[in-house]
C-alpha cells in the first residue's frame, strides 16, 4: 500500500534525519512514522497519540502496513509515551505554538538522548522559536509553505554543544538590517522567524499581509477604547501595525 503524504507532512518527513530512532508525538493516523519506516528513512518509530479516535486509527494504519515491528503505536499525552533515552528525533506538527511548547516543557528527562526536533506549529510561532533558544536548541532551518489556502511554519533544530549553540544564537539573532535601513532585533527575528525574514518568500510576505488585517480588524474594534490601560494596548497594535507595513513595503520594493 502506497502512502501518499500531504505536502505539509512530506516537508516534515524530509527534515527527519535518516537513520532516526523518532517519535512522533500527536500523530494522528500515524501517516508520518509508517511513511518514515516504509521508506527505510529511521529505524524505528514511536507513534503517540492520546485520543482514542485517532490512537486507533494509528493501530490499524500500521497494522494495515504490516509494519508493526518497526512502529509502535501508544496511548498517552505527550512525551509521556517515551522513555528516557528511547528516541533521538522528534516530530510535533498541527498544533499551536504554545501547546508544543508545553508538550516539551512538561517531562525535560524525555528529551534525554534527542538530537533533533522537527515542529510545526499552526500558530505561536514565536513561542516555539523562545522555548528553542531558552533550552539549548539551535534553529538551524525554516520554511514556510502554502497547503490548501492555509500556511504551515516548518522549523529544524538540534542540540548542539553549549558552545556551538551559543554561537549559533549569536548569529541568529544578532539585529538584522533589511535593505531599506530597518533595524530588525530579537524579539522581531523570533516573532517573524530568523531564516525565514533573510529571503522573504511570495508565501511568506502572503503571511504577513494576512496578519496586517487581523491587527487592523483588531484595532477597529478598539477604536472606542476609554480606559488608559485600553488606549494604551490600542496604542502597542498601532505601532505594530505600522512596522508591519513598513516592512512588507521594504519586501514588496525588493521583489520588483
Amino acid at each position: 500500500m502506497t502512502i501518499k503524504l500531504s505536502k505539509r507532512l512530506q516537508h516534515i518527513a524530509d527534515w527527519v534525519p535518516a537513520g532516526s530512532r523518532l517519535a512522533d508525538i500527536g500523530s494522528d493516523h500515524a501517516l508520518l512514522p509508517t511513511y518514515l519506516a516504509r521508506s527505510g528513512r529511521i529505524l524505528h518509530a514511536i507513534a503517540g497519540e492520546v485520543n482514542p479516535g485517532p490512537f486507533d486509527a494509528a493501530a490499524k494504519q500500521v497494522a494495515s502496513s504490516r509494519l508493526e515491528h518497526m512502529v509502535q503505536v501508544r496511548r498517552g499525552d505527550g512525551l509521556a509515551v517515551l522513555q528516557p533515552g528511547e528516541v533521538d528525533c522528534i516530530t510535533i506538527a498541527g498544533m499551536g505554538g504554545s501547546l508544543i511548547v508545553s508538550i516539551l516543557s512538561a517531562e525535560p528527562l524525555k528529551l534525554d538522548g534527542v538530537r533533533y526536533l522537527v515542529l510545526q506549529p499552526n500558530v505561536g510561532e514565536e513561542f516555539v522559536r523562545g522555548w528553542l533558544s531558552k533550552n539549548g536548541w539551535s534553529l538551524m532551518k525554516e520554511q514556510i509553505i502554502e497547503e490548501d489556502g492555509k500556511i504551515y511554519e516548518i522549523m529544524y533544530a538540534e542540540r548542539l554543544s553549549q558552545e556551538q549553540f551559543t554561537v549559533c544564537e549569536q548569529q541568529l539573532y544578532a539585529p538584522y538590517m533589511l535593505s531599506c535601513g530597518i533595524m530588525l532585533d530579537e524579539t522581531w527575528l523570533k516573532l517573524m522567524g530568523p531564516h525565514l525574514v533573510k529571503n522573504p518568500s511570495e508565501v511568506y510576505i502572503q503571511k504577513w499581509q494576512l496578519e496586517l488585517k487581523k491587527q487592523e480588524r483588531i484595532i477597529q474594534t478598539m477604536a472606542n477604547a476609554e480606559t488608559e490601560d485600553a488606549m494604551e494596548r490600542r496604542q502597542r497594535f498601532v505601532t505594530h501595525k505600522a512596522q508591519l507595513e513598513a516592512m512588507l513595503a521594504c519586501w514588496q520594493k525588493d521583489k520588483q
